[in-house]
């Protein structure tokens, strides 16, 4: 029997832009038995559905060109969670910066620089724990991932779009997340 190696590479697995779902980067399919194993890490239910869809289409000659509505779905996909982690984590960062410069700052002789820093810690901290909701909340407003292989998706036009989309949408939120400066008093 001839081994081959089938790398499958299915970044949004779970349609997850923060992996905070179960995700498979890259599988490495050399035997039966890598095969069954990742096989049984999906349902029942998904492993019907990936059979289905193996049977039904050739995976290998799908077409690589995203068409212009593909597009805007998945810049869309990616943009809109980046707004909410970029609103969280400037306003988060905002908020503990100034509340450690104001109390903890002449207590402890820290820098409006060090009490930057230190709001921006808790920031990143809080983010890792509230990315998985900000993608839940964007899941109800009902935006859906293109249906788009993962040659598509790894394409440079797929990685382009998604990156994009990303900087655009964390730039948005950030700006957004500085609201809470219009409360601050400039003494």
């Amino acid at each position: 029997m001839r081994q081959t190696t089938t790398n499958l590479n299915v970044n949004n697995a779970r349609n997850s832009t923060t992996a905070a779902s179960r995700c498979i980067e890259t599988v490495n399919l050399r035997s039966e038995t890598d095969a069954r194993k990742v096989i049984y890490q999906f349902s029942p239910e998904e492993r019907t559905l990936l059979l289905k869809v193996l049977q039904k289409d050739n995976v290998t000659e799908g077409d690589l060109k995203i068409t212009k509505s593909e597009s805007k779905k998945l810049f869309l996909f990616n943009a809109i969670p980046f707004v909410g982690f970029g609103i969280l984590d400037n306003m988060i960062m905002i908020i503990a910066g100034e509340y450690i410069d104001q109390q903890l700052g002449a207590i402890f002789t820290i820098s409006t620089m060090a009490a930057a820093a230190l709001g921006n810690t808790i920031s990143d901290v809080s983010g890792v724990g509230l990315a998985h909701y900000v993608e839940v909340l964007v899941g109800k407003f009902g935006i859906k991932h293109p249906d788009l292989s993962a040659d598509q998706l790894n394409s440079r036009k797929g990685r382009l779009i998604s990156n994009i989309a990303r900087a655009v949408g964390l730039v948005i939120g950030c700006t957004i997340g500085m609201f809470p400066l219009l409360f601050f008093d400039n003494k």
